[in-house]
């Protein structure tokens, strides 16, 4: 595998926005090595779009609707560096050095799977981009960069179209079982262009609901079941308090087609593991900088 620093980024209809984060990507100092997009669900005009502002960068394009962590599972694969930093068509470096202090990071910390930036949303006040990081649980998907090997050795995310309380989690336990390590820094920082408005679409609803049950399912023993039954009902508590009354019904009912269909994904990690991870999500350890 060759060193250096690959970019790629997931994108589906927001062409304008996927414009957007290529023209800050590129624009970098020191540029990533390489840049490669995925399009998903054969989303041609999203291609085309690409190709002719940015012929140079390599684009990947899915017939099916694979999700982001599909997307994310064939870039890695395709991509030809040893790092690869993580982004979605909507978010963006918001240092121009980006690139070169993720590399300083990972020839610090050589023992860590994941380094994820510090990430703002649309009317967030932006944080200093302060020298200190602390060893996490988890990951913002969008905002990180991966040592590949560690990914692909995890095996990747599962795909699913609507991922949200599933995909990052569930690979982050992964690499956690296997002694994988992340560490979170603001001195990376990553712009989402969006409000998080979308997250109150009832489709996203459901598929929350439906997804924390799927993550019990696949990584959680059996004897830990409970623990999965108590956060799904607390995502449906907060779904309540918050008013996002609309998709909850279908994605509790959803759960036992959702579990059937991905059953060949199911391989859970020990209780151990389990309950480190969830003692690191509550407690994450500060390192030094």
């Amino acid at each position: 595998m060759k060193p250096g620093i690959s970019a790629v980024v997931t994108a589906y209809e927001r062409v304008d926005q996927t414009l957007a984060t290529l023209r800050v990507i590129q624009s970098c100092v020191p540029a990533p090595d390489e840049i490669l997009v995925h399009v998903d669900a054969n989303q041609v005009e999203c291609e085309t779009a690409i190709q002719k502002a940015f012929p140079e960068v390599r684009i990947l394009r899915s017939n099916d609707r694979v999700g982001p962590g599909g997307g994310r599972n064939k870039l890695l694969s395709a991509a030809q560096f040893e790092f690869v930093a993580s982004f979605d068509d909507d978010s963006y470096p918001i240092d121009s050095d980006y690139f070169g202090r993720a590399l300083k990071l990972f020839e610090k910390f050589p023992d860590a799977s994941v380094i994820c930036a510090a990430l703002y949303h649309t009317g967030e006040s932006i944080g200093l981009d302060e020298r200190s990081a602390n060893w996490t649980a988890d990951f913002s998907g969008g905002a990180c960069i991966f040592l590949r090997k560690a990914f692909l050795e995890a095996g990747g995310y599962v795909p699913l179209p609507i991922a949200y309380g599933m995909e990052e989690v569930d690979l982050a336990i992964r690499l956690h079982a296997s002694g994988g390590k992340i560490l979170t820094t603001p001195w990376l920082r990553v712009f989402h262009n969006t409000d998080l408005k979308r997250h109150g679409d009832p489709r996203v609803t459901a598929g929350s609901i439906a997804n924390l049950a799927l993550l019990a399912y696949l990584r959680y023993p059996v004897s830990l079941w409970i623990v999965g039954v108590g956060q799904c009902a607390n995502r449906l508590l907060w779904l309540l308090r918050h008013g996002r009354r609309r998709g909850i019904w279908q994605g509790v009912t959803m759960i036992p087609a959702h579990l059937r269909a991905n059953r060949r994904y199911r391989l859970p990690v020990s209780k151990r593991a389990i309950r480190s991870y969830l003692a690191l999500r509550r407690a994450p350890v500060a390192e030094s900088l």
